[in-house]
């Protein structure tokens, strides 16, 4: 196998499939890459694979002989990045050896691997169970959900996010049980599919839970496509396969039922504030410096007199702190308490210059939601019990 190729894109190629690289191999194979030389194509691909996740990514290269191996992700990626931007580099293994030469400029490195037969291979399904997505779609439905999963493992279901599909719209969604959101997206399947490449009436309601690890994974490779680009999703066996142009990404998908989360939405509000989204940002970031110095607890109190919010913290042996922002107030008059972090994840996730914050009381869930009343995007924050 010899191999020339730029040291940009291989430096790319590899930080890329090593997100996929075990950090405590089961097998010594899984600590490493699966580098695979095509001649007929003049293409270099690079795999990553900890058995849960992986990503496999292409780049153009001059290939004189195919061939195939694994090499130790750390240190090749090591001395890739170390490399001259200004020479090509040149990759050469000698027939049935398990040693690469890299040679760039006057430097030459040499690597020992293990055969490319031992790495376990990527499982890229292609059934009938597939969809062709916008990657803005799917882009904004990340977003706005990932940071709502849990990171407790003994919440298996709820580390992910849940994604639905029902003709041509698609509904994710992401509790830990403390905040939830779920966002809307209409037409995010890409309507020009052929018949075979997207749900069909009788595919209506298809649902699936995925690890929040892989789409994050996912979310950053998409950052780097068109937002009109099209994502193929694959669904078959327990497993979900992403497929880009020259990108793909495996993931398993999480076992278990997930929570019928819209029956913790209520269904009527009997206060609800209209607030300017970057004020209520920007008080909320102040009053939080005090506020994360004990409990991370603020309270949203609205002024009877006149179109003001109050929001507040105190910080036992430290402090307090308040801010007056303006707030348009329909309803009974307001007390309530949050975790500041979980109110500030929600507002960021918005993109609108008005939110509505809506509550019932101070121990009932509460939402959050941007001014357009299309429920597109919704956010529920738990409050927190206070002391009076």
């Amino acid at each position: 196998m010899k191999i020339v190729c730029s040291q940009t894109e291989l430096n790319a190629a590899i930080q890329l499939v090593s997100r996929a690289v075990s950090t405590r191999p089961t097998h010594p194979v899984l600590a490493n890459v699966l580098l695979t030389a095509d001649a007929g194509m003049d293409r270099l691909t690079l795999t990553g694979f900890d058995l849960n996740l992986g990503i496999q990514t292409a780049l153009p290269a001059s290939v004189e002989s195919s061939g195939a191996i694994t090499l130790p992700a750390r240190l090749l990626g090591e001395i890739i990045s170390k490399l001259s931007v200004e020479s090509p580099i040149t990759l050469t293994i000698e027939d049935d050896s398990e040693q690469i030469e890299i040679t760039s400029l006057g430097g030459s490195y040499q690597m020992r691997g293990m055969p490319a037969d031992d790495f376990p291979e990527l499982p890229l399904v292609e059934t009938e169970t597939s969809i062709k997505i916008k990657a803005s779609s799917l882009a904004q439905a990340l977003k706005a959900t990932l940071f709502s999963s849990s990171s407790d493992e003994a919440k298996q279901v709820l580390t992910g996010v849940h994604l639905s599909f029902d003709g041509d719209s698609m509904e994710a969604a992401a509790t830990d049980g403390h905040r939830l959101s779920v966002l809307n997206i209409k037409n995010a399947l890409n309507s020009e599919s052929d018949s075979g490449d997207h749900f069909s009436e009788t595919n209506e309601n298809f649902s699936v839970t995925l690890p929040s690890k892989s789409l994050r994974e996912v979310e950053r490779i998409m950052s780097t496509w068109k937002a009109d680009d099209l994502v193929s999703l694959f669904f078959d066996r327990g497993q979900v396969v992403f497929l880009g142009e020259n990108q793909i990404v495996t993931s398993r998908t999480l076992e278990g039922v997930y929570p019928n989360y819209r029956e913790l939405i209520p269904n009527e509000f009997s206060k609800i504030l209209n607030l300017d989204r970057k004020n209520f940002i920007s008080a909320l970031e102040r009053v939080a410096v005090l506020a994360d110095q004990h409990n991370n607890v603020v309270k949203i109190t609205s002024e009877p007199s006149n179109e003001s919010i109050i929001i507040t913290a105190d910080a036992q042996d430290v402090g307090s702190g308040s801010e007056s922002i303006h707030g348009i107030l329909k309803g009974d008059q307001v007390q309530i308490a949050f975790n500041v972090r979980y109110v500030l994840d929600g507002l960021k996730a918005i993109d609108s210059d008005t939110v509505f914050l809506r509550c019932n009381s101070a121990t009932t869930p509460a939402t959050i939601s941007p001014q357009e009343e299309s429920n597109i995007f919704t956010y529920l924050v738990m409050p927190v019990q206070v002391r009076t």
